[in-house]
């Protein structure tokens, strides 16, 4: 291995590690214990090695939304392909995403509640994302009904399981009371 690709495999690590505690510190103690300074302490770099990885927290933030995108797809496909027929797809899918709500706060923040610099919904979106919401779609499409847009059906379903992660996070909704929602959900917003 040359001197170049041992650089290379290093700072690919160190990046990893940034993110990685990004993500840890933000789980345990929330974003706004996020610092530049504090990161630096964890990992054990001085600031200006961090800098050189990203610019500063909001970086740090997309960094961290991009690979919470990756991991929810991830959890939404193999939860859709796990059951069987539309209707159990579906429901399948809704549990998924509020699981990984209720289990990920700060990615979940990252995500969709932070400035991270991403942009959604268009040429510039990152692969992560669109793929994130692909896991939706794939499900969701064969149950959009005749003359709806697959799409535009998925962003709907989609809103309204961010709203239900939202509201049940900040305790206005009772959590125990999220399987009726999903059935709720399923049976009057799916064609199944």
């Amino acid at each position: 291995m040359s001197v170049q690709e041992r650089k290379q495999r290093e700072r690919v690590e160190r990046e990893r590690l940034i993110v990685a505690t990004a993500r840890d510190l933000a789980e345990q103690q929330g974003w706004d214990a996020v610092t530049t300074r504090r990161l630096a302490e964890r990992i054990e770099y001085s600031q200006p090695v961090l800098y050189s990885h990203f610019r500063g927290k909001r970086e740090i933030i997309g960094a961290v939304a991009l690979e919470g995108a990756a991991e929810m797809a991830a959890a939404l496909r193999a939860a859709a392909s796990a059951a069987d027929g539309p209707r159990t797809r579906v429901a399948a899918l809704a549990r998924t995403y509020l699981e990984f709500a209720v289990r990920n706060p700060a990615v979940y923040d990252a995500m969709f509640e932070l400035d991270g610099g991403l942009a959604f919904a268009n040429d510039d979106t990152p692969q992560p994302l669109k793929d994130a919401f692909a896991a939706l779609l794939e499900s969701l499409g064969e149950v959009a009904g005749d003359g709806v847009h697959p799409g535009l059906f998925t962003e709907v379903f989609w809103a309204a399981l961010h709203g239900l992660a939202t509201l049940t996070r900040a305790g206005r909704l009772p959590p125990e009371d999220t399987e009726p929602r999903v059935e709720l959900l399923v049976d009057r917003l799916a064609v199944v």
